[in-house]
């Protein structure tokens, strides 16, 4: 149990990881968006002078826009490509993780079963064991009863003597023999 929580705390640290890089990617996305309403504004005011200025200043204003632009679509590519390793690495580690949980639900399961049929031998050992001493308890007193009963028949016979002291089994033979 200890070890589905801990890959449940690692997968919701996983998973929550993949949605921070997500919301990145998403601002990152926005951004260059406004990059673009911006040019596109620049546009519009260009329109706007005389067109020999127009084309001077377009001419410069597009080289710089272009070299800002490739800078900043060069930065996002690299981020974004940096994010989509990272969302890469994270589901893979998910999966991972859920394989964990699995693998580990199942072993709980078999371990589960496992000592419920141990369980289940023990109670059956038990019983048996219960119905073992019930049989020995007979079978002793009936011994007991026999034995008595020889001690009686032997003793009981013309020109025996009691026993001054308790006697052994071994005793018990020799006089009966």
């Amino acid at each position: 149990t200890g070890a589905i929580s801990s890959l449940q705390r690692q997968m919701e640290i996983q998973e929550s990881e993949l949605r921070r890089v997500r919301s990145e990617k998403d601002l990152l996305e926005k951004q260059l968006r406004d990059r673009e309403v911006q040019l596109q504004a620049m546009c519009n005011k260009f329109c706007s002078l005389t067109e020999e200025q127009r084309q001077e200043e377009i001419t410069m204003m597009m080289e710089e826009e272009n070299i800002n632009l490739q800078q900043v679509v060069t930065e996002q590519e690299s981020q974004l490509a940096e994010q989509n390793k990272l969302i890469s690495e994270l589901q893979e580690t998910i999966s991972q993780l859920r394989a964990e949980v699995v693998t580990t639900r199942l072993q709980l399961l078999t371990h589960k079963q496992a000592q419920k049929e141990m369980q289940s031998q023990v109670e059956a050992l038990q019983h048996k064991e219960l119905q073992t001493r019930v049989a020995l308890e007979h079978i002793s007193s009936k011994f007991e009863r026999y034995r008595n009963k020889i001690i009686q028949a032997v003793f009981s016979a013309e020109g025996s003597q009691d026993p001054v002291a308790e006697l052994t089994d071994n005793e018990v033979l020799e006089a009966m023999q």
